[in-house]
């Protein structure tokens, strides 16, 4: 029997929506695979009332549990993480660990402005994330093909395999215009990519995934189908990645990839990680 995972409770600390704490922490935390983290985010922690009853749960919580539990802070004014800083935690400042370091390279003082990596509703990043989202959501799985010469990026693949997710986490995350197209079992037939993808050749990535994995989520939507059935799939998979070889279109296999990963490779092969977003 194997023995039970050592728990840990984590308080994600922010002035504005604690996503860049979360996501750090998330990072941070996978590599200790034999503990669960029971994470707790607390945001818009910006005044010194919400970070005195901040410390105080902060507080009940070691007193509860008998050990200080971890805490990774992005609050930006200093007198407000102090706060949080004196409770009985495990604090990690996210912020003041680097702004110090930049400040003595920069020469200039922070602005110590809160929110300020989540600010511009109305700015230019901002308005392109959102286009690109439409964008995405818009050429979803092939449904609207006018307008693909505006796509940074577009995705195929057989259905199920990633291609949704990845394309609006490109959007959300970096602004990209990012469709998807599934490849079906007709162009397979016909040995060719639809006709609709060929003037974008050179945006093209396709994303795989190994049989097994593919009729097990395929199942999740259509239980004991046809189309979910592991024959089906290994046709699907192995007909759909020799067609990208074919046309030499990069490709992935997504089967153990987060979407992080897979958005990252996608960046790199198509050349947009060196994009202003």
């Amino acid at each position: 029997m194997a023995d039970p995972l050592m728990q840990r409770t984590v308080f994600i600390v922010s002035d504005s929506t604690g996503i860049t704490a979360e996501t750090f922490s998330h990072s941070v935390l996978s590599q200790f695979e034999q503990i669960e983290f029971e994470q707790i985010r607390m945001p818009f922690i910006d005044s010194a009332r919400k970070a005195s009853e901040a410390a105080q749960r902060i507080n009940r919580c070691a007193e509860e549990q008998n050990q200080p539990p971890l805490v990774f802070s992005t609050l930006v004014d200093p007198d407000i993480a102090l706060l949080i800083r004196q409770a009985n935690c495990t604090f990690l400042d996210l912020f003041g660990t680097f702004v110090q370091h930049i400040e003595t390279a920069l020469g200039v003082k922070p602005s110590h402005s809160i929110g300020r990596s989540h600010m511009g509703g109305l700015s230019k990043q901002y308005n392109n994330r959102i286009e690109a989202i439409n964008f995405s959501l818009a050429h979803d799985d092939g449904q609207f093909v006018h307008g693909l010469e505006q796509a940074d990026v577009i995705l195929i693949g057989v259905s199920r395999c990633g291609k949704t997710p990845t394309s609006l986490y490109l959007a959300m995350q970096y602004a990209i215009k990012a469709a998807n197209f599934p490849l079906i079992p007709e162009d397979f037939d016909r040995g060719s990519l639809p006709a609709t993808l060929a003037p974008f050749r050179r945006k093209l990535f396709g994303l795989s995934i190994q049989a097994t994995r593919l009729a097990e989520v395929r199942n999740e939507r259509r239980p004991n189908s046809q189309y979910a059935s592991l024959k089906q799939c290994r046709h699907e998979v192995a007909s759909a990645e020799r067609l990208m070889r074919m046309e030499g279109i990069p490709w992935l296999s997504t089967t153990t990839k987060s979407i992080e990963e897979i958005s990252t490779k996608v960046l790199e092969e198509v050349g947009l990680n060196r994009r202003a977003y």
